[in-house]
């Protein structure tokens, strides 16, 4: 690997593995003590320009075209996923670590419990793989959740005629999950004709959704009256 961001390495337990592979590590941490930390623990691997960590937010850093992995912090790993899936064709894989809850909504199948608008933003952009479990007392001390570990591959993305304007729609379709089609896409399009209108975004895989929202983008729903 030439080339590895990580997020959030923490006392750098994962990068000491990273920098046996990768030809450089970019680590990227918040937290000043434990930037401090790493300089003091890598310093050879600094000095041969093999390591550079960054104090900053992941959020506000470009990390195009490397291999990208970390332990993402449960309360920001959507806007991470959103970081990644908007590079483009500026990333190939990315392996977390991630709340087991939230891994098993970006891998969920149509018709299952756990697929959602999360499922479908995510396969829509790249292909997602549960790799294994980690156990909440794997950690010290133990958070409250159980993880686990997803590896994303980069896929190419399904026609539709445009990405960002058909995740709003699929993102409106899921809105409230017990309602049926119908009724979450009401106030933005007329469908009561359509057949797909009486199930439930649940049942829809990707394509079946893209193909519904190429069928009825152009039939708006006539303004209410005020």
């Amino acid at each position: 690997m030439p080339l590895v961001v990580e997020i959030g390495p923490g006392k750098g337990a994962l990068t000491e593995s990273l920098l046996e592979r990768a030809d450089k590590v970019v680590a990227i941490e918040v937290d000043p003590h434990l930037v401090h930390y790493l300089h003091q623990k890598f310093h050879d691997a600094m000095e041969a320009g093999r390591l550079e960590v960054i104090e900053g937010d992941v959020l506000k850093t470009d990390f195009s075209g490397a291999v990208i992995t970390g332990n993402l912090p449960y309360y920001i790993t959507s806007p991470i996923l959103e970081k990644v899936f908007a590079l483009g064709d500026g990333w190939t894989r990315a392996v977390f670590l991630m709340q087991s809850e939230v891994a098993d909504r970006l891998a969920a199948k149509p018709g299952t419990r756990d697929y959602g608008y999360l499922s479908v933003q995510t396969q829509i952009h790249a292909r997602p793989e549960i790799l294994f479990p980690v156990p909440r007392d794997a950690f010290r001390p133990p958070p409250k959740v159980d993880s686990a570990v997803v590896r994303l591959e980069r896929r190419s993305l399904p026609e539709v005629p445009d990405t960002s304007t058909f995740l709003k729609f699929a993102s409106l379709c899921f809105r409230h999950k017990r309602k049926t089609l119908r009724n979450n896409l009401a106030p933005l399009y007329e469908i009561g004709g359509w057949e797909e209108g009486r199930l439930r975004a649940e049942q829809m895989s990707i394509p079946e959704l893209a193909a519904l929202y190429v069928k009825i983008r152009s039939f708006k729903a006539p303004p209410t009256n005020a």
